[in-house]
């Protein structure tokens, strides 16, 4: 009697499979179809990840914004603050290079590239970047004024770390004003 239900069992299972039974059937859809371009800010997305401290997860939200698209002053400039917060100082310090190239009034991004350049310990160029973001925003940012504070001060006395432990150099984005992200680590 099992081998009978169990037969049976196959044989309906089995009886499924013909010709078309995969087919889609009057309105029914069998299986979805590819997605189309998303709707969704990558930039936006990564914004928010960074200010949420998930700094890799950003990453790979502006790395699908620059394939949405391209790489551009705005692409360039996330990635290279979502690689500062990975500690890849390197491959930070060249895609802001790149991003103060194509566009050299995007102060966020000379104010960015200064914060890598005094984790970098330089000091003299990360003081000259700042001066550069400050003059490009107009004095406007209290984040990039002052970063060029204590970039300054810590260029007078380069042993006094004090101010730097107790005020992080910050990290701004381009947008509709100046928001602070996150402070360095």
């Amino acid at each position: 009697m099992n081998r009978l239900v169990g037969f049976l069992l196959g044989f309906s299972a089995l009886a499924g499979c013909g010709e078309g039974a995969f087919a889609p059937s009057g309105d029914r859809v069998f299986a979805p179809t590819v997605a189309g371009a998303s709707d969704i800010d990558g930039l936006l997305v990564g914004h928010r990840l960074m200010a949420a401290g998930e700094y890799d997860l950003a990453l790979r939200a502006y790395l699908r914004a620059a394939g949405q698209q391209g790489l551009n002053v705005d692409t360039l400039s996330a990635l290279g603050s979502a690689n500062l917060k990975l500690g890849r100082l390197n491959q930070a310090e060249e895609l802001l290079r790149r991003a103060v190239d194509e566009d050299p009034d995007f102060a966020a991004a000379w104010n960015n590239l200064g914060v890598i350049l005094m984790e970098r310990g330089k000091t003299a160029e990360a003081a000259q970047v700042f001066r550069r973001a400050f003059a490009t925003d107009n004095g406007n940012s209290d984040e990039i004024r002052d970063n060029l504070r204590l970039a300054l001060a810590k260029l007078e006395n380069p042993a006094n770390t004090v101010s730097q432990e107790n005020e992080p150099f910050q990290l701004v984005r381009r947008g509709t004003g100046d928001f602070v992200l996150l402070s360095t680590l």
